[in-house]
């Protein structure tokens, strides 16, 4: 589905939706905010670039930062889940990774970790290995991806 079509999908069902975004810096919500008439679906996105802003604004917990870091599901839940208490939508997705350069022999340059969550159902999240695309590949193929899941979740 494009963003548009996402937008539509929302609006037919009376969904509204929030991001919470890390390594892609807000281009999920702007690929939904890019389109005419949006706010009537989008609320808002947070762009939680650091780990002080991921726990001051989505009530990510200390704990979790420091014992799975911020590139992990673990966060990714928590971002997705603070994104929907905060904005109060009914689906939320959320985006942390390492776009590059660089990354870790335990977490390397392409690694994104998703989260998604609809009110009344449990949060999910899953990592995707883009591989050392360079940085602005790997953020494209997340915010891609975020789309996606969006989508899936409208159908």
């Amino acid at each position: 589905m494009t963003p548009a079509q996402i937008l539509d999908a929302a609006r037919a069902k009376g969904i509204t939706i929030a991001t919470a975004e890390s390594c892609t810096g807000g281009m999920v919500a702007a690929a939904l905010t890019d389109v005419a008439g949006a706010s009537d679906v989008f609320d808002r996105g947070f762009v939680t670039y650091s780990n002080a802003a991921k726990i001051a604004s989505l009530g990510v917990s200390r704990d979790t930062l420091a014992t799975d870091g911020a590139v992990s599901e673990a966060v990714a839940v928590e971002m997705a889940a603070g994104a929907l208490r905060e904005s109060g939508v009914r689906l939320a997705v959320s985006i942390t990774g390492i776009a590059g350069p660089g990354g870790s022999e335990f977490k390397p340059e392409g690694r994104v970790c998703f989260g998604l969550a609809q009110k009344g159902q449990p949060t999910r999240a899953e990592t995707v290995e883009f591989g050392a695309l360079g940085r602005a590949k790997v953020r494209q193929a997340a915010t891609d991806h975020a789309l996606a899941l969006l989508a899936q979740a409208l159908r």
